[in-house]
């Protein structure tokens, strides 16, 4: 089996949204996503047009939980 490296959560503007890889993956991840606001998911990423459109701090929140999932819950599996 290869084994490699990779982010816990990551972050890349794209010219339509922003993208947040790893803050879906935890299960508490569904409930937070219903208070976000404005967005997209798919592919284990979230979609963002802008900061404007969601609640910084459920964002914060989902960032924290997806990191701690990313680096505990998946790490060690």
């Amino acid at each position: 089996m290869d084994e490699g490296d990779t982010e816990a959560v990551g972050f890349s503007p794209r010219k339509a949204s922003l993208s947040l890889y790893g803050l879906t993956n935890a299960p508490e991840s569904a409930a937070l996503l219903k208070c976000l606001g404005k967005h997209k998911t798919g592919a284990g990423c979230l979609y963002i047009n802008k900061l404007a459109d969601v609640d910084e701090g459920v964002l914060a929140e989902l960032t924290s939980i997806g990191y701690r999932y990313g680096t505990t819950v998946l790490h060690s599996q």
